[in-house]
């Protein structure tokens, strides 16, 4: 029995860490156990241009733990009216790592997202000119698609031809939910990769809905079936270099969570490392453990692997803390819902 392992420090290619008085609280979770991160760029207002992103890398580091060190990769939020030459300066300069495409209305902060694909055409060759990564949240819009068929209809409607247009582009699939996606991301070429967060490898839409609805456990991408959990669960523990992680970590305030129309998210900075740890023995697959975190998300942005080490160790129940206290109120941290017997050793 494996009781103890140590890995390349992990980076999270998907983080939200808010701006304000949230941020130093949400900052101060993920800088523990993570040496990078893609930071989206979803505030209000949202981070559209370089110099904005700037802005918001510079309260990023000042917000930093003392003593802690940490790389915030920054992205732009895509427009119709995205500039061309601004973009192309940030991303050359090495302020921008990334683009990211919200479907108009699809998540948190989402109101300036795409409407209309083919407005962005000339953004998205731009970037395969360049060399740019296109993050996509990759759900439909439209209301008359059930709202667990969003992400496998958009790989038909709107990825699928984007694609096939600009096939020189880099695009990561960001939290990706059902087998469909799995299968998509599998069957492709080396320009299409796949985050996957925490929680979708914990929990299903049971968890959301059956014996009353948990607002905590209330996400987008919205959980699907049992059947999609375990494609996940099967493809970031098989060694595909297609897939890394990408927490999602998204932190609201329980006022914000715990109404009549709770905000989306779930907060899993904390206890990230101990959960995968966990998912990953169940699995059989400790020995992929390091790719899925530190290496696989590297290859595919084109950085290189952290240096620095983590080690996990097992041992008896992990009591994590149930909230973390923010200025702005306290935050639920993410309950796996079964005893976790990993940590990292601190």
């Amino acid at each position: 029995m494996i009781t103890s392992l140590t890995i390349r420090r992990a980076d999270d290619w998907h983080l939200h860490l808010r701006d304000g008085a949230m941020l130093p609280a949400v900052l101060a979770e993920t800088v523990r156990h993570f040496s990078r991160a893609i930071i989206m760029p979803n505030l209000m207002p949202p981070v559209t241009t370089g110099a904005q992103a700037a802005a918001y890398r510079d309260r990023i580091l000042a917000a930093l733990p003392e003593g802690q060190t940490f790389e915030p990769l920054m992205t732009l939020y895509l427009t119709e009216d995205t500039d061309l030459d601004d973009l192309t300066a940030a991303h050359a300069s090495g302020l921008i790592k990334a683009v990211k495409l919200y479907p108009a209305g699809a998540t948190t902060n989402s109101a300036s997202g795409v409407h209309n694909f083919e407005t962005i055409r000339p953004v998205l060759e731009r970037m395969a000119e360049i060399g740019c990564p296109l993050c996509v949240h990759g759900e439909v819009t439209d209301p008359e698609v059930d709202i667990f068929d969003r992400e496998a209809v958009f790989i038909d409607r709107v990825l699928t031809p984007l694609r096939r247009a600009t096939p020189e582009l880099r695009v990561i699939m960001e939290h990706i939910t059902t087998s469909d996606a799995v299968e998509y991301v599998k069957g492709e070429t080396s320009n299409l990769a796949a985050t996957v967060t925490t929680h979708h490898l914990m929990i299903n839409r049971n968890h959301i809905l059956a014996g009353g609805i948990k607002p905590h456990y209330y996400c987008l991408p919205v959980a699907k079936r049992e059947t999609h959990r375990l494609a996940l669960r099967s493809a970031v523990t098989s060694g595909n270099a297609k897939f890394f992680l990408g927490t999602d970590s998204a932190p609201h305030v329980d006022a914000a969570k715990e109404q009549a129309c709770g905000c989306a998210g779930c907060f899993t900075a904390t206890n990230t490392m101990a959960i995968l740890a966990h998912v990953f023995e169940q699995e059989a697959a400790l020995d992929h453990l390091e790719a899925f975190t530190s290496r696989n998300g590297p290859a595919f942005y084109g950085l290189p692997i952290n240096t620095e080490t983590i080690t996990l160790i097992k041992g008896e129940v992990v009591q994590f803390p149930k909230k973390i206290a923010s200025e702005d109120g306290p935050i639920t941290v993410f309950d796996p819902g079964v005893d976790i017997h990993w940590q990292v050793k601190e």
